[in-house]
């Protein structure tokens, strides 16, 4: 590929336009916002620029953040911002799939980068907490209105396949772990714009980025994503589902085993309890719940295919309470043979974070609905090193290791498939 020239945080980018913000008359900046946010307005280093506004300017997302903005102000109704949230989300998400597969040209940043699109959905989350129009917006209808755009914007109003194709359904995730480096990317979010729409022989891949954060998995966002497509009767039932987060440095490990315990970890709104996972709403669940499951993706044939540059391994390690001993962190025993009959989950193989959530409740709720013959699991792909220089957000050694981490991770679903 292509590599792109060092973008640094330099003067001329310092003057991103304020409008991105939607500083208009229809907004209260007092009103409450979330952690993840208050990120929009990290202080610049010295010498730089905000690091979100470069991002989103770069990408050629500033007009649609102005776009969306100056829309809401315009509405009348909540039926009528429903609309208008649920088209402009899912422009969000289609451009930005576009410009990640090249069918598109817009901004300046390398096509690869999943920044963009995760602060340009933030400034439209931000403004619609702080949204103040001429009519009456209750909690619900405020609450029901950010998702009707997060989902849309995520690609999960748009997971339909059709028929004559063989259904292959995956996630990745937003950045994270922004609080000690803002410049974050997430290879698996990037890797699912590559993704999204793919076609190859009889096989489409659909795809979705999910949220890094605790709630929205509460609230139910994997089984939303996953659950369409599970259902006996669903015309886009699909024959394979993965989630893929990032995980550690230089390698791709398919996880052997989710577990049925969140870490607590904070998440991008800086919360997090380490809890049992909860029950999802709307959707059934295995009685009793299971403390582990493991993978049915095709390993092996993953691991055969050769792909590069990474190692792809099955990781079999878990880690678990022996039975009556949870919550007590000295009685973990962590090993590679099965999980213990009567023991309770701690970690799967991929630690007890969003990661494993992802894989465990997307699983759960496969074998509630009885889908027991779609192969389902979780791939952890390699993760990222950053410029050394912090006033640089990319440079070509960045842009090249993401872009194979990126078409490995591409290589791997196929694969699968």
């Amino acid at each position: 590929m292509r590599l792109f020239t060092v973008l640094a945080v330099s003067a001329a980018l310092l003057a991103v336009p304020q409008a991105a913000s939607a500083s208009g008359s229809c907004y209260d900046r007092a009103a409450p916002i979330t952690y993840e946010e208050s990120r929009i307005e990290t202080p610049a280093l010295p010498g730089g620029t905000r690091v979100p506004y470069t991002l989103v300017e770069a990408g050629g997302f500033t007009a649609y953040a102005e776009g969306l903005s100056g829309a809401l102000c315009r509405t009348r109704s909540v039926a009528a911002a429903k609309l208008l949230l649920q088209r402009r989300g899912a422009q969000l998400w289609s451009t930005a799939v576009q410009r990640a597969q090249g069918k598109v040209q817009q901004g300046t940043i390398e096509r690869y980068d999943d920044r963009p699109l995760y602060w340009t959905r933030l400034l439209g989350t931000r403004d619609l907490r702080q949204w103040q129009p001429a009519f009456p917006v209750t909690d619900a209808e405020r609450a029901s209105l950010i998702k009707t755009f997060e989902y849309a914007s995520r690609g999960v109003s748009s997971t339909t396949f059709g028929r004559g194709v063989k259904r292959v359904l995956v996630s990745g995730f937003d950045p994270y772990q922004l609080n000690g480096e803002i410049r974050r990317s997430n290879p698996s979010g990037a890797s699912a714009l590559q993704l999204d729409g793919l076609r190859f022989g009889d096989v489409l891949v659909q795809a979705v980025v999910l949220p890094v954060t605790w709630s929205g998995f509460d609230a139910g966002i994997v089984e939303d994503t996953f659950g369409p497509h599970l259902t006996a009767r669903s015309r886009d039932r699909a024959d394979l589902i993965m989630t893929i987060s990032q995980g550690n440095r230089g390698l791709m490990n398919i996880e052997q085993w989710a577990g049925a315990w969140r870490g607590g970890s904070p998440d991008n709104n800086n919360e997090g309890v380490a809890e049992p996972v909860p029950s999802a709403p709307r959707w059934p669940q295995p009685d009793p719940q299971p403390e582990f499951i493991e993978t049915t993706l095709p390993f092996e044939k993953m691991i055969a295919a050769g792909t590069g540059p990474w190692p792809t391994a099955l990781n079999p390690r878990l880690c678990e309470w022996p039975a009556g001993t949870r919550p007590d962190p000295a009685a973990v025993r962590c090993h590679t043979n099965g999980p213990t009959p009567g023991s309770q989950a701690q970690s799967g193989g991929g630690g007890n974070y969003l990661s494993n959530e992802s894989m465990y409740r997307s699983n759960r709720l496969r074998l509630a609905l009885g889908a027991t013959d779609v192969p389902g699991g979780h791939l952890h792909i390699s993760a990222l090193v950053y410029p050394a220089d912090p006033l640089v957000i990319i440079d070509d050694a960045f842009s090249a290791d993401r872009a194979a981490t990126i078409e490995q991770t591409v290589a791997l679903v196929k694969a699968a498939a």
